[in-house]
């Protein structure tokens, strides 16, 4: 197994807080101090988000490349918070995400995880989002082709696993594929183990969530299933990871916290850590 952090865990820690449902952390976080807690913890890999990345110069890049090796690192580079393609209705983004082929190249990194609409867009229709996401990507996808990168699409609370496959299977490459998010797996209402199923092989990289309800919350927000240590929610994250293993899948199983549920209180640390120390109890 090759256990992962998203640096989104430290969101917070990065600056980025939920207004009214988070407090902000009591330090602030570099991404060099994400990287080296990251090692200290004994993940195999790290995903990146772009947006807390502080700089695309080439130097400043390949430091992190270098740092990153230290650790014995593998890396993902996570392109499209919050909104990505904000389900076709952005042009411009796509140029955004193809400056990160750049990034990826500097990093010596093969994965680029993308979004391509979000939770503000779930209630439009789908079927034309779908369309336009897919002709906007052609294009795109060929590049990432031609670098030998693979762009992976997550499920990010806008598409059931379904609609997910048929952006895949508009693209029919095999340099296009998915970042399997969890716990919005589970949030629109979907089996996280049969998904896992369906996707099979299109599945590059992961978000591993497990999440728990909100007593007495309204399940149509979408931080109704607010995040957990693994193995504290309602995620089958075994069940995930034995059909992961058994399809061969050689990613990282990256664990991501958005909101953490206040049972736990708000130190997204020591959850991170417990969910590694989980990961690697499942493994023995």
């Amino acid at each position: 197994m090759h256990t992962g952090i998203d640096s989104y865990c430290y969101h917070r820690y990065f600056g980025e807080v939920y207004d009214g449902i988070e407090n902000p952390a009591k330090y602030k976080m570099t991404l060099e101090d994400f990287i080296k807690r990251a090692i200290e913890l004994g993940v195999n890999g790290v995903s990146l988000e772009t947006c807390f990345i502080p700089s695309f110069d080439q130097d400043y890049l390949k430091k992190i490349k270098e740092l990153l090796a230290e650790g014995s690192l593998d890396a993902v580079v996570a392109w499209g918070h919050p909104n990505g393609l904000e389900g076709g209705k952005n042009e411009g983004a796509i140029k955004d995400l193809e400056k990160h082929f750049r990034t990826c190249e500097i990093l010596g990194v093969d994965i680029l995880r993308m979004v391509g609409s979000s939770l503000a867009f779930r209630h439009e229709a789908h079927l034309p989002q779908i369309e336009k996401i897919s002709n906007m990507l052609k294009g795109s996808v060929k590049k990432a082709e031609d670098k030998g990168i693979k762009l992976a699409i997550e499920n990010h609370f806008d598409f059931e696993t379904d609609e997910i496959l048929m952006i895949v299977d508009n693209m029919d490459s095999e340099y296009f594929g998915v970042t399997f998010d969890t716990g919005n797996c589970l949030r629109y209402g979907e089996d996280p183990v049969e998904s896992v199923k369906k996707l099979g092989k299109n599945i590059f990289a992961t978000h591993t969530k497990d999440v728990l309800p909100l007593y007495g919350g309204n399940p149509k927000d979408w931080y109704y299933y607010a995040c957990t240590p693994l193995g504290e929610g309602v995620v089958n994250i075994p069940g995930i990871v034995n059909v992961l293993q058994e399809q061969g899948y050689q990613g990282l199983i990256a664990v991501e916290i958005d909101y953490l549920h206040p049972k736990f209180g708000d130190d997204t640390d020591k959850a991170v850590s417990e969910s590694i120390d989980y990961l690697n109890a499942l493994e023995k």
